[in-house]
């Protein structure tokens, strides 16, 4: 077996659920969602809140968008799942947590869990650690995606049945990806059983980038080279409705930022604010 101290997560997914819990602590009621397990499997070192990445008020933007995305993510499967939608599908999983937050929901569906298998390893013995085991719904599907892992076909041998609908969301992975392989991906996702529900996040092209948020954006991009995850690929809303549209989805609409930002921050009296620079396409099939 796979030691868990032999893996480590990706230290973006670690950062996503660090800026999670953090939200939690640091920024006063109501808050957009309320996860500290993604911060207990990650299990930081002592300190971490000092970390120039986790600064409260110049990350405040950054955090304030994860957290606007995870909760749009949270209220569609939700949503679909009220629908009688009992099949849910994460590609890119890292430290997500609804599966631990929301059982009522999500012990009403079939949950697969697509990373890479060092995460995935890594999660499994953290997850059994923290006494919340792996029940029968939790699939974790580990692929290799750099030696050309068939994705789908794994997703299958998992338990995924393509001929019921599905909620399948991708988030924070398709700037790391090139645009064929995405493309290749939304092909592959179109031909999803009717009734089907993607949710993909985007990063925006720097011209599209509000302009007191473009200096935050820009410094990170040296960051995410250095960690060995670059920034490849950056799309337009057109760029990503005619691309869902070319390879078959049925419908397909644009989610912004400014939408999240209203949706989940407009009574706000603290000033939080998620920061620009990544849009949501759903498409259905």
């Amino acid at each position: 077996m796979t030691d868990e101290q032999d893996e480590v997560p990706d230290s973006t997914a670690v950062r996503t659920a660090l800026w999670r819990a953090m939200h939690l602590q640091v920024d006063p009621p109501p808050h957009v969602i309320e996860d500290e397990i993604g911060l207990q499997l990650a299990a930081p070192a002592e300190g971490w809140r000092s970390r120039p990445d986790m600064d409260p008020r110049s990350t405040s933007g950054f955090r304030a968008a994860i957290v606007a995305r995870a909760r749009f993510v949270e209220d569609l499967v939700a949503e679909q799942a009220g629908h009688g939608v009992t099949q849910y599908v994460v590609l890119g999983a890292g430290l997500d947590t609804f599966a631990q937050r929301r059982p009522e929901i999500t012990s009403r569906l079939r949950v697969f869990e697509i990373d890479q298998p060092g995460t995935q390893a890594w999660k499994r013995q953290r997850l059994i650690k923290l006494g919340y085991g792996i029940p029968d719904w939790l699939r974790l599907v580990p692929v290799d995606f750099e030696a050309g892992s068939d994705w789908w076909e794994q997703l299958s041998d998992a338990g995924f049945d393509p001929g019921r609908p599905a909620v399948v969301v991708c988030t924070g992975v398709t700037m790391y990806l090139t645009k064929d392989a995405t493309a290749a991906t939304l092909r592959r996702l179109a031909k999803l059983a009717p009734g089907s529900t993607l949710a993909m996040t985007f990063m925006l092209p720097t011209e599209l980038i509000d302009d007191a948020d473009r200096p935050a954006l820009e410094a990170t991009k040296p960051q995410a080279q250095a960690a060995g995850t670059p920034f490849i690929s950056f799309y337009t809303p057109q760029e990503m409705l005619a691309l869902a549209g070319d390879v078959g989805f049925k419908e397909a609409r644009h989610v912004s930022g400014t939408v999240l930002a209203q949706r989940y921050f407009t009574d706000r009296t603290d000033g939080l604010r998620p920061s620009s620079g990544e849009d949501l396409l759903v498409a259905t099939t």
